[in-house]
């Protein structure tokens, strides 16, 4: 009924010369539509309910309970009974359900079924009892970096020159269809209450309507407010939460934004160099944090060769990273990048007078408006902030800058106890942060010293804007624990002890006569994914102990399952031959200059290595690889 509602309006008669107008009148008459044609069921469900409770189930529990107060032992004993057979039967059906999901490659249905059956609920992060007070603080510490005034010690970069008759983007309603037929019916409607369901299942009806708002809104460079406002949900990074700085502030923002932003998103990449900023890792194809932490390694380990020669490196916390973006000089950095003008504005006008208000439980704070970062859950702000920061580049060659969002690293390599051009580099990196406005928390900086020399004096502290720079021995670099000696004892423990706990799980399945394909399935997503995450950079170093150790969690699940699992040292070989694979289709992978062609053309040239440390890191052993499977 709403598809017919929508199909047979007039949309022209809400044509409007102003585009706020124009775009508010359209979506209150879909919430219009949606509040007369639609009808809202309240389904009563308890949180210790099982996935296999059905109605019928609860019929023969209620003649169950009636029998038992009648008195009468030989209907009470039919009566239990019947629950049981009913129980059994119910249970019956409902692995027969998620066995046929498996098979109808529905992955959302299977894991609620395992979900259910586990009790596999991931971390619990419980927060306060929420109140309004709560949100009016929450809202105003989001909105802390509004406040603080911004003077740039230099100023922004002069734009590039562009043609002044650059014609403005336009879309396509194909397009705009295409992401509408895409959207997620799960997720959450924003301010404008839209539900994602209605965009999805009305996308033909809609797609013209909302292909005019979005060239309109190019056209002009402008965005309808309704469509800027976003309601923060604050989540908890811990638990419990002690400070208003422990809860990240999530954005829901209007899903039909979310449309118009991945549109824009293809435009802008479109326009983009693809050997910009090589060394950013995040929100790029081909690209992952396993990349990041190899190109790292190996930078490091190469220089190890040297004598008298050791790495220090330094992992930068930024605070607030997202939220501290200054669109006028995002902008002129886009315009730098060659983007047009028009987009450079629609971009600018999509950062700035953009409202909010907090919804903590059944409370809401007052809105505030802000025309500074980019919130936490829109399409475009992972792209804008690596753009933001597409010019903190190493100014020396013996430093590295790896970057996966806002996670940073400085990789700097001393040779002979020379430490000035990497404390040059923290300096300048310091600097820069400033002057971009983002908040470098030496607080939670750490630096890891890597140092095989027998000899030599201990490397003096770092100090940044006169704190200390905490020095540890472990760190957790993008998911994975690297030690200060480069051994993976300490990272090798962490995954076995996250692995036995899964196991768990595992055997509730079999317990309840899981059939081995299900089994299998929670085995490769829960356990083998958590066992072979970033594999390729940490098992080749691995000890033998340490490898016989991550094998007999692979044995406990084989005979958990009842059937054979892949080795680690197999899916290791398999997964570095495909990373090689696909490091050598892309140029602009900073690894890719490591894969050389020897003049026969049979083989690659492999890379000289003194120590095992680096001969069995992951660009020596792809190449290794590459080289054994090339002829076969």
């Amino acid at each position: 009924m709403l598809q017919d509602c929508l199909q047979q309006t007039n949309w022209d008669l809400f044509h409007h010369q102003e585009l706020d107008t124009h775009t508010g009148t359209v979506l209150d008459y879909i919430q219009f539509c949606i509040g007369n044609v639609t009808v809202d069921k309240t389904i009563r469900v308890f949180p210790n309910q099982k996935p296999w409770m059905t109605s019928q189930v609860r019929s023969l529990l209620r003649a169950r309970d009636a029998a038992f107060r009648s008195g009468d032992r030989a209907v009470y004993s039919a009566a239990r009974a019947d629950l049981k057979r009913g129980v059994k039967a119910a249970k019956a059906d409902h692995r027969m359900r998620m066995e046929a999901h498996i098979s109808s490659n529905n992955p959302r249905e299977v894991w609620r079924g395992i979900q259910d059956i586990t009790n596999f609920r991931g971390c619990d992060v419980s927060t306060a009892a929420p109140d309004a007070t709560r949100a009016e603080e929450l809202n105003c510490f989001f909105a802390r970096h509004e406040t603080v005034q911004h003077h740039p010690t230099t100023p922004d970069p002069p734009p590039t020159p562009t043609g002044p008759n650059t014609p403005p983007l336009t879309v396509q309603e194909h397009d705009v269809r295409r992401v509408l037929l895409a959207v997620n019916p799960k997720k959450a409607a924003g301010p404008d209450g839209v539900p994602g369901k209605v965009l999805r299942a009305c996308a033909h009806q809609l797609a013209p309507t909302f292909t005019n708002i979005f060239n309109f809104s190019l056209a002009q460079a402008a965005i309808p407010s309704c469509l800027k406002s976003a309601t923060i949900i604050p989540v908890p990074k811990t638990s419990p939460t002690t400070s208003l700085n422990d809860y990240r502030p999530v954005a829901l923002t209007p899903v039909i934004m979310k449309c118009f932003e991945r549109l824009i998103l293809q435009h802008i990449r479109d326009h983009l160099p693809t050997d910009l900023d090589t060394h950013q890792f995040a929100y790029r194809k081909n690209r992952s944090t396993e990349d990041a932490v190899a190109v790292a390694l190996h930078s490091a380990l190469n220089h190890l060769e040297q004598q008298q020669s050791y790495v220090r490196m330094l992992f930068v916390d930024y605070s607030s990273a997202f939220n501290t973006i200054i669109p006028d000089r995002l902008c002129n950095k886009l315009l730098t990048l060659g983007l047009p003008p028009l987009t450079c504005n629609w971009i600018n006008n999509f950062l700035t007078n953009r409202t909010q208000t907090v919804r903590l439980g059944p409370h809401h704070s007052s809105t505030r408006t802000l025309n500074i970062g980019a919130p936490q859950g829109c399409v475009l702000s992972p792209l804008l902030y690596c753009l933001y920061t597409y010019d903190c580049s190493p100014a020396h060659n013996n430093n590295c800058i790896i970057k996966f969002a806002d996670d940073t690293t400085v990789v700097g390599l001393i040779p002979r106890g020379e430490e000035s051009a990497y404390r040059e580099e923290v300096l300048k990196l310091t600097t820069w942060s400033s002057e971009n406005n983002l908040t470098l928390n030496t607080n939670k900086t750490r630096e890891i010293i890597v140092n095989f020399r027998k000899h030599g004096a201990d490397p003096a502290p770092l100090l940044i804007n006169g704190e200390h720079v905490e020095r540890v021995h472990t760190f957790k670099f993008l998911g994975i624990i690297i030690s200060a000696d480069l051994s993976w004892t300490a990272n090798t423990t962490a995954i076995i002890k996250k692995a036995q706990q899964r196991l768990h799980f595992l055997r509730v399945l079999r317990k309840n006569k899981i059939k081995t394909n299900l089994l299998l399935t929670f085995y490769q997503s829960y356990i083998q994914s958590l066992l072979t995450y970033c594999i390729t950079v940490w098992f080749g170093s691995c000890t033998a102990a340490d490898k016989k150790r991550l094998q007999r969690v692979v044995e406990t699940a084989e005979k958990i399952i009842g059937c054979p699992l892949p080795t680690l040292t197999d899916i290791y070989s398999a997964r570095c031959l495909t990373r090689a694979q696909n490091i050598l289709k892309d140029s602009s992978h900073p690894g890719s200059d490591l894969f050389n062609l020897m003049p026969s053309g049979r083989r690659y040239r492999g890379i000289r290595s003194k120590t095992n440390r680096l001969k069995n890191s992951f660009f020596p052993k792809a190449i290794t690889i590459l080289n054994s499977r090339m002829h076969r």
